[in-house]
């Protein structure tokens, strides 16, 4: 089993697994937003993201099909060496989900304000 750690600022954490779910709901539109990852190869491999509408800059990917009111595709996007997700108290937190309803607010799991580097551990 792989690990993803998260840091933020002076604050770290890490979490055994290889697959992850993050969700988060657009500020403007106030529509949920997911994306499923993967840790292949000491990488974050984005497997597919969904969106339940469409407006304000979160337009569905191409090829995207509608199923049970999410909008699904699988983004053609390099893998990454680390996500940097940015944190405000003006927005919703992004959600970390490690299987469909056990998600849980990014500032549960790490301390600090301001940007979150989510990357493998290794």
């Amino acid at each position: 089993m792989s690990g993803l750690c998260l840091m933020s600022g002076a604050a770290a954490a890490m979490l055994l697994l290889d697959t992850f779910t993050l969700s988060w709901t657009h500020t403007v539109e106030k529509t949920l937003w997911e994306e499923d990852w993967r840790i292949v190869g000491g990488q974050l491999v984005l497997a597919e993201a969904r969106v339940q509408g469409s407006g304000a800059g979160m337009e569905p990917g191409p090829g995207a099909k509608l199923d049970q009111g999410w909008w699904r595709w699988r983004p053609d996007r390099q893998p990454l060496e680390k996500l940097v997700l940015a944190r405000s108290g003006v927005a919703a937190d992004h959600r970390l989900c490690l299987r469909p309803g056990a998600c849980r607010a990014l500032s549960d799991l790490i301390e600090g304000e301001g940007e979150i580097t989510l990357q493998p551990c290794g």
